[in-house]
């Protein structure tokens, strides 16, 4: 018995057995980050190495790794089972945490020089439901920096690597996330979304990820990107993995202003239900130009594989979706305008002195701040600027509208929505560093549902070869769609897909991680 190859369910069975204790699980977990993932012991807390010492062989998609903090939360959990305490249902079962939540006794840098070093004085409320329900945290994971990009390669401490090629991507921002689980460092973990950073990173890397209907989830302690957009969300290497992990986090919270009091219905009561007789819709606007044709092939087959289970397919129109991309690409800058502001040496984070407090500000974020993040801060200065506030922000707010509607108007014809999640499988490393419209264009598929807040979740569909080398066979994402709110329906069809297809595991190979 392989215990990093277990799902989160099994793992939680075999816990709850006696089969084998949270302490045995951990530590299979420890030694193959230290195997595979480039870390180096540093005290109680084990760190990344630096970037230029990484090797083509480091997935790197840890930041930090809690080994002595995890050892004790799981030798903790094994006293209280023999005990006899009543535990959640996942108690003892590892995670990873995206370094944009905030976490006592580690490190959070959103992947940033700017943030390298603090030690938050609090827990996000997302780790404290983690923690409260005895999930044993790992460590904090490899991401872009304040959550911009779709590849992890603009993080400050380096990027991080697909475990199916070691030479491509796993997606972004919450590639390290996305990876660890992957490339079976861990069972679980929770990453954030904004446009895709949850779902894309899942389509690439083979696993299932979801974005909660927006504000279903704390954003208290969430370091913010984009505030009308974030959403943090669990990663699982299966549906019910996933469904069980949002179960633990979701929930209104009265310290996030935008956290909502409604709760998705109950997301595990349903799950088998079947999808017979359920209207699926293929979003025109969402497939054609500009997908790949083995991303095409594999979503046409998931549509008969629906049809197969009893489904029936039917085509939506989303008609502003073409608008989404610059929209999205003008309101969520804007908002990290504002947001970011605070980062200006002052408070808390970097500080680089200078002979006055103009020099010193301008000084700190140029040293402190990586190119993609100064692109989107002025980007998103500009639209907020006077003159253009109207021509940019506030017509992409009214697009942001449009396209709520659409949504609501397309779930009138069909219980769900479904198209690629990606319109490529993963790139190589640095094929579109130097081309952000190029990277910009990967969330074409994702944003849409981001703009009008609905829950989405991505699962692998199959694999394709990739263009650039025809004997790499890497996965393709399929993304479900939902109602507001109807979190549990997206996860009901998402298992039933699951169940039907089956996955093939991260294959071993010249480029791929090896598996244990």
């Amino acid at each position: 018995m392989v215990l990093t190859r277990l799902s989160a369910v099994e793992l939680a069975q075999k816990l709850r057995t006696k089969d084998v204790s949270a302490v045995e699980v951990v530590e299979a977990h420890l030694e193959r980050i230290a195997a595979i993932d480039g870390v180096v012991a540093d005290g109680d807390v084990w760190r990344a190495v630096p970037a230029d010492e990484l090797t083509s062989r480091d997935i790197h998609a840890y930041l930090h790794v809690t080994a002595a903090a995890a050892r004790e939360h799981a030798a903790d959990v094994d006293r209280r089972r023999a005990a006899g305490d009543d535990l959640g249902p996942l108690a003892g079962v590892p995670l990873a945490l995206k370094d944009v939540l905030t976490m006592r006794g580690a490190p959070t840098t959103v992947g940033s020089r700017m943030l390298e070093g603090w030690l938050p004085p609090y827990d996000a409320t997302v780790t404290e439901r983690l923690r409260a329900a005895d999930l044993v945290v790992l460590g904090k994971t490899n991401m872009d920096e304040f959550a911009m990009g779709s590849s992890t390669e603009n993080s400050a401490y380096g990027p991080t690597r697909n475990p199916w090629d070691l030479g491509r991507v796993p997606g972004g921002s919450s590639g390290g996330s996305a990876a660890a689980v992957a490339g079976l460092m861990a069972p679980l973990s929770i990453g954030t979304d904004t446009g895709g950073s949850i779902r894309q990173p899942a389509a690439l890397t083979g696993i299932v990820g979801a974005k909660p209907t927006y504000g279903t989830v704390s954003r208290y302690g969430l370091v913010a990107f984009a505030s009308s957009l974030d959403q943090a969300g669990p990663f699982a290497r299966t549906v019910e993995d996933a469904a069980h992990l949002q179960t633990l986090i979701h929930g209104h919270d009265p310290r996030d202003s935008t956290s909502i009091t409604d709760t998705p219905a109950d997301l595990l009561t349903t799950l088998r239900d079947g999808i017979d007789g359920l209207r699926i819709g293929v979003v025109t606007e969402l497939q054609g130009d500009g997908y790949e044709p083995g991303v095409r092939r594999v979503f046409e087959q998931a549509l008969e594989r629906f049809e197969r289970l009893g489904a029936k397919i039917v085509e939506v129109s989303l008609p502003h979706a073409g608008y989404g991309l610059p929209a999205y690409y003008l309101i969520a800058p804007s908002e990290a305008s504002s947001n970011l502001a605070r980062f200006d040496g002052v408070r808390y984070g970097l500080r680089v002195d200078a002979p006055t407090a103009e020099e010193m500000n301008a000084a700190t974020r140029a040293a402190g701040f990586g190119p993609e993040v100064k692109r989107r801060i002025m980007i998103g200065t500009h639209a907020l600027s006077s003159g253009y506030y109207d021509a940019y922000y506030l017509q992409a707010s009214k697009v942001r509208t449009l396209i709520a509607r659409d949504f609501a108007s397309a779930f009138e014809q069909a219980d769900v929505l479904v198209s690629p999640t990606s319109p490529t499988v993963a790139f190589g490393l640095g094929d579109k560093t130097a081309d952000p419209l190029a990277m910009y264009l990967n969330d074409v598929a994702t944003v849409p549902a981001s703009l009008a807040g609905t829950p989405a979740l991505s699962l692998p569909a199959g694999t394709a070869e990739a263009p650039d080398a025809p004997q790499a066979t890497l996965p393709v994402g399929l993304q479900i769609m939902a109602p507001l709110l109807r979190d549990d329906l997206m996860y009901r069809v998402g298992w039933a897909f699951e169940s039907d297809l089956g996955f093939t595991p991260i294959p071993a190979g010249d480029t791929a991680v090896e598996v244990a």
